[in-house]
């Protein structure tokens, strides 16, 4: 047992949590008289304690804090410093949480009631919008987002009202310490589409949250499911209501309506918090249940013991304290693991003891042998098309067995995305030659005919494939080693190159997938796989356009049948791209025939450049107007001073995208 001590002028009685960069105390504030006040007391960790980030960090998160007045959040009472040390002393919520609420009716194998689930979420998006509206002295929005609305941050009290606690990772615009320096605040499972991504956030992004939470509090499992951390990664990403549509049968329909309205995968298409508010609490009144929900949650907490009923039983509901992990004994789904646990991947590494890594051989079909092969190299040459089912294969000093019986390669071997199908190109629709800045068009057609199909370029030993679902790009294969994960991870520095052979010296632990083992190994955190994923396969797709030769063919109504990475950009909006990232030779090279000729707008383009996103200059040229061409446009751009780059760059994705024609 912890001995008492004091802070300032509070007695500490307690510790409640430990989180990632504070600890949280239960504590009383000692005044003359006898008077004493119960608070929460929040204080940095030693080690962090002299850490210029963490303590700018806290005390950003005091100064926040303290701007944040209203019934439904969390409120801070003081700050200070004592012996050295930051604290901050918050208003201790006697009851208990989403997450226990969450855990005690599955135990009971019984959902939250749906006016409980109602009134809980109400009262939440009306502090969330209470502080996505807050303004500073100067009437100066401070567009605060909480960032991190999940079941452990929506205190529930004894008498059954809400509060919004752990506003400490939320981000304003008046706060610039909090860079973006590549933690991803937010519990894995409770985030929204744009947090996953990466992408700028505002308020809107906690509703989606809030809608999570709700959704879950209703059909009494994760929204997002279980699975592993990059499934649920994509499931987010993509607003996959799966789970809902399959276990949310008994959810009435004027309710599942606000539900989804919440979780759009689209910021637009989503209420603020306010409106969603007023649309619960709408609901509320329609179900005769208005006025009622503290009173019925006050009930539901005592009839399943949540209430606290001795010192013991105050688990860590206070605001602040961030637990690293639920663990379920019984070897369930992680319920609210947090993304941000700080990495130790070289001390871990230090001591992991590794077998040493297989060496296997390969007898092809033709008789011919390769070897000895890794694991990571005999993949490779799988994927080439070099090694396939028929081959036999002997790991280490075993017997030769079919390549198709050993589990390590079965999903190479079994998976035509991830192998090169002669197949494919033998029963084409279509097929050519790759010329130089051609394959802007190439896949322009595909886009604008909105076709499903698997498009292979290969040149010697380099291949790669693409696969479309309605004209956009959906899943991307390349045999060049440059491009393969471990590679891509390296050179963008995101891993060591001692990290990738470690988890490459694994890889059949994990079923031949890369970022499984690292993951697995603590080298990457789920959201930074799932980033590093994404940037790779947008990588390979806009290195097609760069390709100057080889050859091509388009084999419509094919799928991938592997795991999909779909591009957040629109199909449209990956062609600027490519066009942007074109090399100089090959746009002049691609416009070399059109320099001299007469250009002018296309009357009816199979998108409007509206669909491009272009930049303004683009739009400017591409309105040719009067007898106009190439040559004449860049002798005017140069005299003014314009970019001619600009020029040739528009010109390229004009005429490849048929935006303008030449005569």
């Amino acid at each position: 047992m912890m001995r008492a001590r004091t802070l300032g002028p509070y007695r500490i009685e307690r510790r409640l949590a430990t989180g990632g960069m504070a600890e949280v105390f239960v504590a009383q504030r000692l005044g003359p008289h006898g008077f004493q006040k119960r608070v929460a007391l929040k204080c940095i960790l030693p080690q962090h304690a002299r850490d210029p980030d963490f303590v700018a960090m806290f005390i950003d998160e005091a100064r926040l804090a303290a701007q944040l007045e209203h019934p439904s959040i969390v409120q801070v009472f003081d700050f200070g410093e004592a012996d050295g040390a930051l604290f901050l002393a918050m208003e201790f919520v006697d009851g208990t949480n989403v997450n226990r609420l969450l855990r005690a009716v599955a135990a009971n194998r019984e959902v939250v009631p749906i006016s409980a689930a109602l009134h809980i979420a109400a009262e939440a998006a009306r502090a969330l919008a209470y502080a996505h509206h807050l303004c500073d002295e100067s009437g100066k929005p401070l567009t605060i987002v909480h960032r991190d609305v999940s079941p452990a941050n929506l205190l529930l009290t004894k008498r059954g009202h809400v509060k919004v606690a752990d506003f400490g990772i939320a981000r304003c615009a008046q706060s610039d310490h909090r860079t973006d320096d590549g933690h991803v605040r937010g519990k894995l499972g409770y985030m929204s589409p744009e947090q996953v991504s990466g992408l700028d956030i505002d308020g809107r992004s906690d509703v989606f949250t809030l809608g999570t939470v709700l959704a879950e509090m209703l059909i009494g499992e994760p929204l997002f499911g279980s699975g592993t951390d990059l499934d649920v990664l994509l499931r987010i990403r993509n607003a996959d209501l799966g789970v809902l549509d399959r276990k949310g049968r008994a959810v009435p329909q004027d309710v599942r309506a606000v539900l989804c309205a919440a979780l759009a995968r689209h910021p637009d298409d989503r209420p603020e918090a306010g409106a969603l508010a007023e649309a619960l609490e709408d609901l509320m009144r329609r179900r005769g249940s208005a006025g009622r929900g503290a009173r019925e949650l006050a009930r539901l907490l005592h009839r399943l013991d949540l209430v606290a009923k001795t010192p013991q039983d105050e688990a860590a509901h206070e605001p602040g304290a961030r637990p690293t992990a639920y663990v379920d004994p019984n070897g369930g789904a992680r319920t609210g693991a947090t993304v941000e646990t700080p990495l130790a991947t070289r001390d871990m590494l230090g001591k992991l003891v590794l077998e040493t890594p297989s060496a296997w051989e390969v007898r092809l079909a033709d008789g011919h042998t390769l070897g000895p092969l890794t694991f990571p190299e005999l993949v490779r040459r799988i994927v080439s098309g070099e090694v396939d089912d028929r081959a036999l294969v002997k790991r280490d000093a075993g017997q030769l067995v079919p390549s198709g019986e050993v589990p390590e390669l079965q999903r190479y071997l079994g998976s035509s995305a991830l192998r090169w199908n002669p197949a494919e190109i033998r029963d084409a629709d279509r097929r050519g030659l790759v010329m130089p800045g051609a394959v802007l068009s190439l896949v322009h057609r595909i886009t604008s005919d909105r076709e499903t199909g698997v498009l292979h370029l290969w040149d010697g030993q380099r291949r790669k494939k693409v696969y479309f679902v309605d004209g956009k790009p959906d899943f991307v294969a390349s045999t060049v080693k440059k491009e393969m994960l471990g590679e891509y991870l390296v050179q963008r520095g995101v891993c060591l190159r001692m990290e990738v052979d470690m988890a490459l010296a694994l890889l059949p632990r994990y079923g031949g997938r890369l970022g499984d083992a690292l993951v697995g190994l603590g080298v990457l955190r789920p959201v930074e796989l799932y980033r590093a994923i994404s940037g790779q396969v947008r990588e390979r797709y806009l290195e097609i356009f760069r390709w100057r030769n080889g050859q091509w063919a388009f084999r419509a109504g094919v799928r991938s049948e592997e795991e999909t990475f779909p591009l957040e950009q629109g199909a449209h909006e990956l062609l600027r791209d490519a066009a942007l990232a074109a090399d100089t030779s090959e746009i002049e090279a691609a416009l070399s025939d059109v320099r001299e000729r007469v250009l002018s707008r296309e009357s009816r383009p199979p998108a409007p450049p509206s669909a491009y996103g272009l930049p303004e200059p683009w739009l400017r040229l591409l309105d040719v107007r009067g007898d106009m061409t190439l040559g004449s446009i860049v002798a005017r751009e140069t005299a003014s001073g314009g970019d001619v780059e600009d020029v040739y760059r528009a010109f390229y994705l004009g005429l490849s995208c048929r935006l303008v024609k030449a005569a």
